[in-house]
């Protein structure tokens, strides 16, 4: 799974990727700081299944933190993206080659409203307007990809007979699109596939977005909301968007994840307080009280929320734990290991995620909580473990 940051130029991207991820990136107060795409590992938060039967996990990947499980995602930051970018202006088409193999954007969006389209500093500015222009610039994309060659191809089809949905999937191949999305935006779109050669071109650019909208589902993470204009313009985007929208403060997660890393306050990712247990400036006291008042204002910095939101609600990906009779592995570490599973996923799909000969050779698998024996058809539920008996 790799999730894409995208935004306007010096909106907070970086901030927000680094504060995921604490990856070192240059973060500054100008457009363009990021030229070459960041890669790093950030972490969704679930329960740890190992409290439940009274111990602490030791995963072979992410980590373990008050009783909650951090499982590692990939995060991918691009360039800013401006109006054009999909005709090649700014860094358009290397921001959007960067992008082709993401499973789900994060649109992070400057909420205050001090930063103009291009990224430079203003004041009242709508980022209503950023929202629309990303969503354009993505769009064109899609219709880009499908007009090269758009007649001919439909023409062959229509000659051979052959599957609207195969071509068109062949087309976005590198895109992660598969013969089932086609089929379900044009089944949702009500489209007429007989005669594809004909469609107007407002048609195509309906199937476009549709196409886009359905194959990478997007989230935006509102940020800088703890800036004056911050907080009404989100409420306001609320009402105008059918997004999924989360208030973030990304410079202030960032800076609680620095200094619990450095020990001077005890904080987990996504809660809604921290505990200082470190000597501390007052410099640094009175920051950590602003970063708190935005906090209880809005529950949490939404940073984590965001993370959450776009691999379980968006994406609707499940965590599955294997595990024996003893939740431990040969070197005694309990529930190493934790794998996101697409929605669907059945007990045969999970034993060949963990190794092909083990789903060749599956016989059954056992619930631990239950200790139920399911079959290969047994859809997975988010925290399940399961232990994969084979012959």
């Amino acid at each position: 799974m790799l999730i894409g940051l995208v935004g306007k130029p010096n909106v907070g991207k970086s901030t927000f990727f680094k504060a995921a991820t604490l990856s070192d990136v240059l973060i500054a107060n100008y457009p363009f700081a990021t030229i070459k795409p960041n890669h790093a590992m950030a972490y969704v938060k679930i329960h740890d299944l190992a409290a439940d039967f009274g111990k602490v996990s030791n995963p072979r990947e992410g980590y373990v933190k008050n009783g909650w499980r951090f499982v590692p995602i990939d995060l991918f930051d691009v360039a800013g993206l401006v109006e054009g970018a999909s005709e090649g202006k700014g860094l358009g088409n290397k921001f959007l080659d960067d992008l082709a193999g993401v499973d789900a954007f994060i649109h992070v969006v400057d909420m205050s409203g001090e930063t103009d389209a291009g990224g430079k500093q203003t004041e009242g500015y709508d980022p209503a307007q950023d929202i629309r222009i990303i969503e354009r610039e993505l769009d064109l994309w899609y219709l880009g990809i499908l007009k090269k060659a758009w007649v001919v191809l439909m023409r062959s089809m229509e000659m051979q007979k052959s599957q609207f949905a195969k071509t068109v999937a062949k087309q976005f191949s590198g895109l992660k699109v598969t013969e089932d999305d086609v089929n379900h935006v044009v089944l949702y779109e009500k489209l007429d596939v007989s005669k594809p050669s004909s469609w107007a071109d407002s048609t195509l650019f309906a199937f476009a977005r549709a196409l886009r909208k359905y194959t990478k589902p997007m989230i935006i993470a509102a940020n800088k909301v703890d800036r004056p204009m911050g907080k009404e313009n989100f409420e306001r985007l609320c009402k105008q968007f059918e997004y999924p929208m989360v208030a973030c403060f990304a410079d202030g997660e960032l800076s609680l994840r620095q200094a619990d890393k450095a020990g001077l306050i005890d904080y987990t990712p996504g809660e809604k307080d921290f505990k200082i247990v470190g000597n501390l400036s007052n410099a640094q006291k009175n920051a950590l009280e602003m970063i708190q008042k935005v906090m209880n204002e809005f529950g949490n910095t939404g940073v984590q929320s965001v993370l959450n939101s776009v691999v379980f609600d968006l994406l609707k990906y499940i965590a599955i734990f294997p595990a024996g009779a003893k939740m431990e592995d040969s070197k005694g570490n309990v529930l190493p290991d934790c794998f996101l599973m697409p929605p669907g996923s059945t007990a045969l799909d999970f034993a060949y995620r963990l190794h092909t000969d083990i789903g060749k050779n599956f016989v059954k698998a056992v619930d631990i909580r239950t200790k139920k024996g399911v079959g290969k058809d047994y859809v997975l539920k988010h925290l399940d473990g399961l232990e994969i008996l084979t012959r």
